[in-house]
């Protein structure tokens, strides 16, 4: 099997839940069409808005565990009572396929991928603050009041993370976050692809 291009970036994505991370990384593929997310397992019930291998692939905790044993994960963890995963072939078909690819994984799955593609490039999304956050999650109108304040305290954990990243961005407007984030995959494309156009 053909190896993924050294030269495609592998870009890591973390942030509280409520961040506004998928908002972020729409835009971000709308400015770069050679960006491309890679599209995670999870065991949680599908919201009414998503589409199983859109936003998910919706699998049973028998089936996750399958993958496991396969070692067809890059990295998997259990958050807030349901598991989460990467698939590493997936990863690889669009990298071979020639595009920098998007995870978007929490805090201990970042972990397990910094141990694996140590040529990832890591970036954390931040709030501008922690009220902020809960005005968010109130809006989207998704998790019941206990369910709020367990992620709320699972953010400020997730947050005391953020130094541990290659770079720290604020989510204080999703266009500036965007732009900002395509100027350093930009930049790293330059040194990584030499002679290469960035976009």
């Amino acid at each position: 099997m053909q190896e993924p291009k050294p030269s495609c970036l592998l870009l890591v994505i973390s942030g509280p839940g409520g961040v506004g991370k998928d908002t972020v990384i729409e835009r971000l593929k709308g400015l770069d069409p050679n960006l491309r997310s890679s599209v995670s397992f999870t065991t949680r019930a599908r919201r009414e808005y998503e589409l199983d291998d859109v936003h998910y692939t919706f699998v049973t905790v028998p089936r996750f565990h399958e993958l496991i044993g396969r070692d067809e994960l890059l990295e998997h963890a259990f958050v807030n009572g349901h598991y989460y995963g990467t698939s590493k072939t997936r990863v690889e078909k669009l990298q071979r396929a020639g595009h920098d690819v998007i995870l978007t994984i929490e805090v201990r799955g970042a972990n397990q991928v910094r141990e694996k593609r140590p040529d990832g490039i890591f970036f954390f999304i931040t709030p501008p603050s922690m009220e902020d956050l809960m005005v968010r999650r109130h809006q989207r109108g998704a998790e019941s009041e206990e369910e709020m304040e367990q992620r709320q305290r699972l953010a400020e954990w997730e947050i005391s993370h953020a130094e541990f990243y290659d770079h720290v961005v604020v989510n204080d407007d999703v266009d500036r976050v965007a732009r900002e984030i395509l100027e350093i995959v930009n930049r790293e494309r330059r040194l990584r692809r030499p002679g290469s156009d960035s976009r």
